[in-house]
């Protein structure tokens, strides 16, 4: 199995979910966060004062799959979460050596 975290901008979770679901995957979890990358934050003009927003709110959203899906899967919150801007996230693939559901006792590898 592999957990796949991605880090996305807000207004393209739908897409992503919508993406998700035509691929099987219905469980997923999201967290919002703050962060930077390569873009280095922003900078707005308000009121003749320049200020810099050096944190930009993002989601994470983690979902674990079989690994034979992990390929397709990537490239769906690839497809859909791209803007074509700096700033488009970052997803990461981790492995899952095991997993247990709390109802059922039943163990997954």
């Amino acid at each position: 199995m592999k957990s796949i975290s991605a880090y996305i901008r807000e207004e393209r979770i739908p897409f992503v979910q919508k993406a998700l679901e035509k691929e099987g995957i219905f469980g997923m979890t999201l967290r919002g966060v703050v962060g930077r990358g390569d873009q280095k934050g922003i900078t707005h003009q308000y009121r003749g004062g320049i200020f810099a927003k050096d944190l930009l709110p993002k989601v994470r959203m983690d979902v674990v799959v079989p690994d034979i899906m992990e390929e397709r899967i990537v490239q769906a919150i690839r497809t859909n979460a791209l803007t074509g801007k700096p700033g488009d996230g970052r997803i990461f693939v981790i492995d899952v050596e095991q997993s247990v559901r709390v109802r059922t006792n039943e163990v997954e590898a």
